[in-house]
């Protein structure tokens, strides 16, 4: 489904990525983990078309996205929840969730998926009509993940979701991820809570200063011991 390869991200003369490959198929849970700096928030802001890369190949079934505008980029089906998750915190939850379905022109159908959100986050129903910066952290989180759906993603990034949340709402978030996953949708996940992420992916890749260290599954990374090295500080 979507393929990165050898990708260069520059920040002026500073390399950010460092000829990153990798890949994600349908249907696939595949996460980023590594320190904070390793370049994972960037990755997920090239895929999704605000940062431009210097060299490099990113296609999204079959066709390349380099060049691509994010609101092009989000009509082929790639939705992005952003670190600290940028909701319009002006506008109510509803107004979000419409600013969420703007490729989307039908009314009918804009009312099954309001439906199928609540389903998903009962919450944001009895929230409907209240500011989104008056919601709580976890509620937030929520309304930024469903406002990416309302899109009808073919691709959800999720860029630290569990970030600054109570455990009780890092267990919400990850039991929704989870939902999400088991309900087919395709997932690449940049989260700094490992232990959790690795429980729940399908495949991992480690980061490091702009590099893929390693890929593989969950118990792949665990058994060569790269997460404890990267994390500890052991190697480069």
């Amino acid at each position: 489904m979507l393929t990165v390869e050898n990708l260069q991200v520059a920040y002026g003369a500073i390399l950010a990525l460092k000829g990153v490959s990798l890949e994600v198929k349908e249907g696939e849970l595949v996460a980023l983990i590594g320190v904070n700096g390793a370049g994972k928030s960037t990755l997920l802001l090239t895929i999704a078309g605000v940062l431009r890369p210097v060299s490099g190949k990113i296609t999204f079934g079959g066709d390349s996205l380099v060049g691509k505008s994010p609101e092009e980029i989000v009509r082929r089906g790639i939705s992005l929840v952003p670190e600290g998750r940028e909701i319009f915190s002006s506008l109510t939850v509803e107004e979000n969730l419409r600013m969420g379905a703007f490729v989307r022109k039908n009314q009918a159908e804009y009312q099954q998926d309001l439906e199928k959100v609540f389903a998903l986050f009962p919450i944001l129903k009895q929230r409907l009509h209240q500011l989104g910066g008056t919601l709580s952290g976890g509620e937030q989180q929520q309304l930024a993940i469903a406002r990416a759906l309302m899109s009808h993603p073919a691709l959800l990034m999720l860029d630290e979701p569990s970030l600054g949340l109570a455990p009780a709402l890092v267990d919400q978030i990850f039991d929704l991820i989870t939902r999400l996953h088991q309900q087919g949708t395709t997932i690449l996940l940049v989260e700094q809570n490992v232990d959790r992420t690795l429980q729940i992916a399908d495949r991992v890749y480690l980061l490091q200063t702009g590099k893929v260290k390693f890929g593989g599954t969950a118990a792949e990374v665990r058994h060569q011991g790269e997460v404890e090295k990267v994390y500890l500080g052991g190697v480069e």
